[in-house]
């Protein structure tokens, strides 16, 4: 796995390395050494998978708060993703900044989101599939999000947006949100 730095501290994008044979390749997804040695929070207690029937599907800007927030490694399986990290550490220099990736079924990337920052995604494509593996066990009690169209974050989502759950939608603006991790 090659772990690609971003703009936000400990965001990191993962390419995997595939080793090609004549029935295909072969890569790993995961190893706890390499990513304790890139400083990586290693712990995977819950995974889960996403599934969109609809190009336009937005799902997010989500995030679990403390006493339990989580770090996540994302991954599309099937389909393709425009992947929004948003960064709501308080004393973060880039806090309220965002940066997207491309993660496709094809290119097989990854995303790693640590605590203190929320995540979203709009599919770029119908019956798209999402992968997540996740640091702490989800708390519904203790899942929180942000709009994803607050002016206060600028996000510039690649198309329109055709399907989002009451919940997303109504998300309040950052100013009002109490954000605790």
């Amino acid at each position: 796995m090659r772990f690609l730095e971003t703009k936000l501290p400990g965001v990191v994008e993962i390419h995997l390395d595939p080793m090609p044979d004549e029935r295909g390749f072969f890569a790993r997804t995961w190893c706890q050494r390499e990513f304790e040695d890139h400083g990586l929070n290693p712990n995977v207690v819950q995974c889960s998978v996403s599934f969109n029937t609809r190009k336009g599907t937005l799902r997010g800007i989500h995030y679990q708060a403390a006493p339990c927030p989580e770090t996540k490694i994302i991954r599309c399986t099937r389909g393709a993703i425009y992947d929004v990290v948003l960064d709501l550490r308080p004393d973060s220099v880039t806090c309220k900044d965002w940066i997207a990736v491309v993660l496709t079924g094809t290119n097989r990337h990854m995303l790693y989101v640590p605590e203190g920052c929320a995540h979203g995604f709009l599919t770029l494509e119908d019956e798209t599939e999402v992968f997540y593996q996740m640091s702490e066990f989800y708390k519904p009690d203790l899942g929180r999000g942000v709009r994803w169209d607050d002016p206060a974050f600028k996000i510039d989502w690649p198309g329109d947006v055709e399907v989002i759950s009451e919940r997303d939608r109504t998300y309040p603006d950052f100013h009002l949100a109490q954000c605790t991790f």
